[in-house]
């Protein structure tokens, strides 16, 4: 069986697809994938769907919501033993249901495999195979995570966990390739995730770094200057204390700002000027 969240919710098995219409069975379908063979307790899928207080039928309702997506998976198994098949792959267990999906069978889990090998060859100083490992796991993206299934308490976690998970790969990917002398390249890219994060610093201090680079030194500051009036008139902050040196660097034309994309330690952008 094959599932994805990153995106539009879609999961097949035997090449058919098998995701429900009906919203209720695709939260549970999504959490027990997001839980690939592990227990989710009833009460996890209770909650979930209808929050603090259930109606007195939801535990039932549940098990028929489960018995669909069998006879779904049934179906698309095929032959006189898929409901059986179906039986073993969404298994009852005590108290709670499980999905015998493994890890490799589930797109966000992928995805983290290969983003932590990213972030270990970031570390690591080898810039072009973290730039490729991270440009390989963020491909898996499809769009928001579980773009089209309604998402209670505990698939609002799931998707916020991927979120930052896919904006902190996205970030390391760019310290890579920073690193690695491509700077004109991300500048498109970089001006779209600041319109789209506008008070996130570590991003503009990215997008900084690009702009010097590529000798336009006046938007590196500009963007600067826009964050930081941003951050004051909303928050009440001054920049933090790296995007502050990192500002002076700039004025003061500091020749460190050139040499680390030759070489040098695997420092995030960010962290460039740390104290």
């Amino acid at each position: 069986m094959k599932i994805q969240v990153l995106g539009p919710l879609h999961a097949e098995t035997g090449g058919v697809p098998v995701v429900p219409t009906a919203g209720k069975q695709r939260q549970i379908l999504a959490l027990l994938a997001l839980h690939a063979g592990q227990l989710v307790p009833v009460t996890t899928l209770v909650e979930e769907i209808w929050g603090p207080r259930p109606p007195r039928s939801a535990r039932t309702t549940v098990q028929t919501y489960v018995l669909r997506l069998r006879r779904t998976l049934a179906a698309a198994l095929g032959g006189q033993d898929g409901p059986a098949r179906a039986r073993e792959l969404l298994a009852t267990g005590h108290g709670g249901y499980l999905l015998r999906a493994g890890e490799q069978d589930v797109d966000a889990f992928a995805f983290q495999r290969e983003a932590q090998a990213g972030h270990a060859a970031f570390a690591d100083g080898d810039s072009e195979a973290a730039a490729r490992r991270l440009r390989q796991a963020l491909a898996r993206w499809q769009g928001p995570a579980l773009l089209d299934v309604p998402a209670g308490a505990a698939l609002r976690i799931q998707a916020a966990r991927l979120e930052e998970s896919r904006l902190l790969a996205t970030e390391r990917r760019i310290d890579a390739e920073l690193r690695l002398g491509l700077h004109s390249e991300l500048l498109a890219e970089l001006v779209e995730l600041t319109v789209r994060h506008p008070s996130n610093e570590r991003l503009h201090s990215q997008a900084m770094v690009a702009f010097y680079r590529s000798g336009r030194r006046s938007s590196a500051l500009g963007l600067y200057r826009q964050l930081r009036r941003r951050l004051v008139e909303e928050l009440g902050l001054e920049p933090m204390p790296q995007l502050q040196r990192l500002h002076q660097a700039m004025l003061s034309v500091d020749p460190r700002l050139d040499m680390v994309a030759q070489g040098g330690r695997p420092t995030p952008t960010f962290d460039l000027y740390a104290a």
